[in-house]
């Protein structure tokens, strides 16, 4: 599938340090050590609707990573998926009287367009469902191979009790993990399983539903096998990072390493597994089943600029939920305003110190915050400043691009 364009990106002097992120299964901040590749898997949008500020504010994060990682001197290899055949999406397709791969293909062009305005880096693959039923079919057909999954009414199933080492990335015990199976949409009730927390890999044709000829019979891939699948035929086992929203934890997280650990025999999935908070509109998680969305096209098409869209969520620590309000985004382009004062200024005061600071405050867990005051002093001085260096603006601005991803 394709992806979206690449922003101009510029190479700043020097070179970054390693990258420390929170690690969701140690629960501790730990460095990363990529090779001279960085390989990061994202989980994507379910595009029966495009990107609302919670998603754009998730892949704003693991842009963030893979600026720093590129400062830092590495190539990143990125995968990203996308969810474009799936039960939410049927259930808005069939409410708006539309085709499916209609609904999906409009969204995801959305989805790109946002993702371009936001200059979020595009990932080398990305990857729909569709694109990949032979590849997960293969791959749920390898796992019943191994014992871990059987047949429910022509279903695929995989036994939770195949996992080793099950809970390991959430950290939660089965009473909390039926709980959250129920909400995010498991079946812990239905009959003929041999466990309620075992999950679907594959969904046998229904009358009215799309399917696919494949050795496992006609249907459709269940949700959590997917990123499993495609993430190791794209990066392989042992990748750098795996990503997304803090409610991908469990069940998608979980249920996704301990597919990959049978599949392959290898333990882990991913080196450090890295999870963002939600983000909340009138005291409300910000979420598609409550309608309470924000979405970045109907900011642009509202006249926000995107890149005051983007302070906006820079100013939020990406482990913390937070709340979207207009007096956020009134802020940021405020903030923008300064930044681009300062950048066109003819001169100013040494900025290496500024870059110094940007770059220490993001390899330390992404801290936005600090990155941000860090170039709001340079350009507060900057403004009162008398005479001083004529490529130190240059330089202001060619930081807040390269690390932060903002065009001045």
């Amino acid at each position: 599938m394709r992806s979206w364009s690449a922003p101009e990106t510029v190479r700043l002097p020097g070179s970054g340090g390693p990258l420390r992120v929170h690690d969701s299964v140690t629960g501790t901040l730990r460095t990363t050590e990529p090779g001279p590749t960085a390989r990061m898997y994202v989980c994507g949008i379910t595009p029966y609707d495009a990107a609302h500020i919670g998603h754009a504010f998730t892949y704003l994060t693991f842009d963030l990573v893979n600026r720093v990682w590129r400062d830092a001197g590495h190539e990143v290899d990125y995968v990203q998926n996308t969810t474009d055949v799936d039960d939410p999406l049927l259930e808005r397709a069939q409410a708006n009287g539309e085709d499916w791969r209609e609904l999906a293909a409009r969204e995801i062009q959305v989805f790109r367009e946002d993702m371009e305005a936001l200059r979020i880096l595009p990932p080398r693959a990305y990857v729909g469902v569709v694109e990949s039923v032979d590849l997960i079919a293969d791959f749920v057909a390898g796992l019943r191979e191994t014992g871990a999954a059987y047949e429910v009414d022509g279903d695929v199933y995989f036994s939770v009790q195949a996992a080793e080492g099950f809970g390991e990335v959430s950290g939660l015990d089965r009473e909390e993990m039926l709980r959250l199976f129920a909400e995010r949409g498991g079946d812990p009730d239905r009959p003929g399983k041999k466990d309620p927390l075992d999950w679907l890999l594959w969904r046998a044709e229904r009358p009215g539903e799309p399917a696919w000829d494949t050795p496992l019979g006609r249907g459709r891939p269940g949700w959590h096998v997917e990123c499993s699948a495609i993430s190791l035929s794209e990066l392989g086992m042992g990748f750098d990072l795996n990503g997304g929203g803090s409610d991908l934890v469990f069940p998608h997280h979980e249920m996704g390493a301990a597919e990959a650990r049978k599949a392959t025999g290898r333990h882990p999935q991913a080196q450090n597994y890295m999870h963002v908070g939600m983000v909340a509109l009138d005291g409300e998680k910000m979420s598609k089943s409550l309608g309470n969305l924000v979405f970045v096209s109907g900011l642009r098409k509202e006249g926000a600029d995107p890149m005051a869209v983007r302070l906006a969520m820079l100013a939020h620590h990406y482990r913390d939920s937070w709340e979207w309000t207009a007096q956020g985004l009134e802020e940021a382009a405020a903030r923008l305003g300064r930044w681009r004062a300062a950048a066109a200024l003819p001169a100013g005061p040494d900025a290496a110190p500024a870059l110094t600071a940007v770059r220490g405050a993001l390899a330390d867990d992404l801290d936005t915050a600090a990155a941000l005051a860090a170039l709001d002093s340079w350009a507060e001085e900057a403004s009162t400043a008398q005479g001083g260096d004529p490529a130190a603006p240059a330089l202001f601005r060619d930081t807040a691009d390269a690390l932060l991803g903002v065009a001045l």
